[in-house]
């Protein structure tokens, strides 16, 4: 059954590796890290949520809005999903229902964005404040589609189909589907926060790496499956 009906656009996904010790303890029983050509990645993704349905219904003041979530990249049993540190969303009652039906690590903060278009470029931001100060991402593109080369890391990292999370001893599955996506390419990018402050200390030693791509993806419709056990 469908849980949630959306058009993702506009996504902005900054990736880094990372030393799969630090990913080992928020990996939900019944997964294994995913990785490609031997690298595990993490990675901060930005992008609308619009024309929003939940259960069929457009809820008022809850159809479009930002998220900007921290996610990894794990595998169970052939399928290929991710694992959510942390998702920003402006909106209390989306916190309220993502935590409280899916188990996840949503949080309110206070959101922005802004997407702008010109003759030579284009240009997308993300924005949330965090304890008086605002945090941001952002890049500059060019204005021509591509699509996403098969068996490049922008195709790993776009091409994770299924949610998992923990809750108490417990590990819970969720489909996402969406077409292969299209992309533009990034140009130059900006990343404004502070990584311990928004994600806690295991993340403090992303604040001085370089990314090891960026991505614009144009995005697309989306849903959401109900969630199902497969660990407990």
């Amino acid at each position: 059954m469908t849980f949630l009906k959306a058009y993702w656009k506009n996504l902005i996904l900054i990736n880094y590796e990372i030393n799969p010790n630090i990913l080992t303890p928020f990996l939900p029983k019944g997964t294994a890290l995913d990785s490609f050509n031997g690298k595990y990645f993490i990675s901060i993704v930005g992008f609308m949520f619009k024309d929003t349905k939940v259960l069929g219904v457009k809820l008022p003041f809850h159809i479009n809005f930002e998220e900007v979530n921290l996610r990894f990249y794990v595998k169970h049993n052939g399928k290929r999903g991710v694992v959510f540190i942390k998702e920003i969303v402006p909106k209390p009652l989306i916190t309220f229902v993502a935590n409280s039906i899916y188990h996840e690590h949503y949080q309110t903060n206070k959101m922005t964005h802004r997407w702008e278009e010109n003759d030579n470029h284009n240009e997308f931001e993300y924005q949330w404040k965090l304890n008086d100060q605002w945090q941001s991402i952002s890049v500059k593109t060019e204005k021509t589609l591509s699509d996403i080369k098969d068996n490049s890391e922008e195709q790993f990292i776009t091409e994770h189909y299924f949610g998992y999370t923990k809750h108490k001893n417990k590990t819970y599955e969720y489909e996402v589907t969406h077409p292969t996506w299209q992309n533009l390419k990034v140009t130059s990018f900006k990343v404004n926060l502070n990584f311990e402050a928004n994600y806690g200390q295991y993340f403090k030693i992303l604040q001085p790496l370089k990314p090891t791509s960026v991505i614009l993806a144009t995005g697309s419709k989306i849903t959401v499956k109900n969630k199902r056990t497969i660990h407990k």
